[in-house]
């Protein structure tokens, strides 16, 4: 009888997935939010390569709080450096999601708000909406940081988990305060654990630790040109490796598809997440 017991907790164990880990989204958001009383910093550098102009290396730090089981708020603050040009501080950014469906459900929706006041040399690429362009990056930061970008941003976040995968679309509406018109654009991403089976002992290279998946985003027009032509896309594979010690490494290449889309843009992330109020 003991026998038995013992395999049945056995194949119990090797069934059961990993426990919730950083995902190697960068542009696209899930229904995942921070745990309640934890912060996360992250440090996220993108490397553009625009098909003009000089390169660039613009950095985002965040800091991620879990305010409510259903509530997770955020921080940005934005910088770039401009080869053969200048560095400076480009602006920030307030993140607010609100879990609409507290239980797991086969779609969990999620909405988004953010306002963002940043300068026109902000080179994050946080998200590709409306027309933008890689002509967008090659102004000087003398002339670009002169332009005010003061934006309400919403997204609607649908996300689905299942057989140890994550299937993920946002929908993305910008709106700049100045009055322009609205901007649109998405985000879709899949990724999974390499392997679903947590190992018996605490280890940093196990198979569980990493997952890899695919994002694709770009802009869909405005309110006035809701269209897919003369719009940026692009096409990324993703990689995410959470170390047991709650530091998680991310990477992501991405190719521009389209004749106004960036020739690539390199993202990198370093994350650690700490408990402050449990």
């Amino acid at each position: 009888m003991k026998h038995r017991a013992s395999l049945l907790l056995l194949a119990l164990a090797v069934a059961a997935p990993v426990g919730a880990q950083e995902t190697p989204y960068f542009v696209t958001y899930d229904h995942h939010m921070e745990e309640p009383g934890y912060l996360e910093l992250s440090f996220n550098p993108v490397y553009g390569v625009p098909k003009g102009g000089n390169k660039s290396v613009a950095t985002s730090m965040e800091l991620e709080y879990g305010t409510r089981g259903w509530w997770t708020t955020a921080l940005y603050l934005d910088g770039q450096k401009t080869f053969r040009d200048s560095t400076l501080f480009t602006g920030y950014r307030i993140e607010n999601r609100f879990r609409l469906l507290m239980h797991e459900h086969w779609i969990n929706p999620v909405f988004y708000v953010e306002y963002t006041d940043v300068n026109g040399a902000d080179k994050i690429m946080k998200e590709i909406v409306g027309f933008d362009s890689w002509r967008d990056l090659v102004a000087s930061n003398n002339e670009a940081r002169s332009e005010k970008e003061r934006e309400i941003e919403t997204k609607l976040i649908l996300s689905h988990n299942g057989h140890g995968w994550n299937v993920a679309g946002n929908w993305i509406a910008e709106k700049n305060l100045a009055g322009s018109p609205w901007e649109f654009g998405y985000a879709l991403g899949a990724n999974r654990p390499l392997a679903l089976a947590a190992s018996p002992v605490e280890c940093s290279f196990c198979r569980e630790n990493f997952s890899a998946g695919v994002e694709v985003y770009g802009g869909l027009g405005e309110s006035r040109q809701i269209t897919v032509r003369g719009t940026s896309h692009y096409i990324a594979p993703c990689v995410a490796w959470n170390l047991p010690n709650g530091l998680t490494l991310r990477l992501s290449p991405a190719f521009g598809v389209t004749g106004n889309s960036n020739r690539s843009i390199v993202r990198f992330g370093i994350s650690y997440e700490m408990p402050v109020f449990r």
